[in-house]
């Protein structure tokens, strides 16, 4: 078994951005979770199943085959042998993912892809419930926050660079109504691992929460 760094938290909280920091100062892999959940989202949309019909996407997430491989040291998402990237950072396909990672189905092929990934290597590892369900073994467990509107404000800054039009308040909803989401769905719902330790990043810098975790790791 190699070291493993669970990461969990809601939506837009940076847990990519510090998982990215702190696995390239451990020098060890850095596993995107939320990427493999939007993967599978981008394939559900590609072949318009409805986000509200459970069974079509029972059914036809076993035909997705979703691999994470490294080059140049930046993580590559394979869907079916496609390096879709590019393509899964939008809101359509945020909120599939949001939708799709309830069903029971899809996180059971995802998770064991994950515990696979952690076995053979040191990871670093983000996600709605990798404390809790995915790697309960973790060296180090972190439940990363920040307020719903600070979340909204770094997703907004992220999207006006890019030039894509969004709407403050929109996103603010969006993130609260996935909170809702993730935290009550039936099957592992975004909740803090009992020894994990909580981190509010709502007022520190992104270099302030790293180093908070890999004194942590120390």
């Amino acid at each position: 078994m190699g070291y493993s760094i669970a990461i969990d938290g809601p939506a837009g909280a940076g847990k990519s951005t510090i998982a990215k920091m702190v696995a390239k100062q451990k020098q060890f892999i850095y596993i995107d979770t939320g990427a493999m959940y939007r993967a599978m989202a981008l394939y559900l949309l590609r072949n318009k199943i409805d986000p509200k019909e459970q069974d079509k996407i029972s059914d036809k997430c076993k035909d997705a085959d979703i691999t994470i491989e490294y080059a140049n040291g930046e993580q590559v998402v394979f869907l079916n042998g496609e390096n879709v990237n590019a393509l899964i950072r939008t809101e359509e396909v945020g909120n599939m993912a949001s939708t799709s990672s309830v069903n029971a189905d899809v996180r059971k092929q995802l998770v064991e892809l994950q515990q696979k990934l952690a076995k053979s290597a040191d990871v670093v590892m983000d996600g709605r419930d990798i404390g809790t369900c995915v790697l309960p073994g973790a060296d180090v467990k972190v439940y990363l926050t920040a307020d719903s509107r600070v979340r909204a404000k770094r997703r907004f800054e992220e999207l006006t660079k890019k030039g894509e039009p969004c709407d403050l308040d929109k996103i603010e909803q969006d993130i609260i109504e996935r909170d809702e989401r993730d935290m009550n769905r039936e099957i592992s719902p975004l909740r803090q691992a009992e020894d994990a330790v909580l981190i509010d990043s709502s007022a520190m810098t992104i270099e302030e929460v790293a180093q908070t975790i890999l004194n942590l790791c120390d």
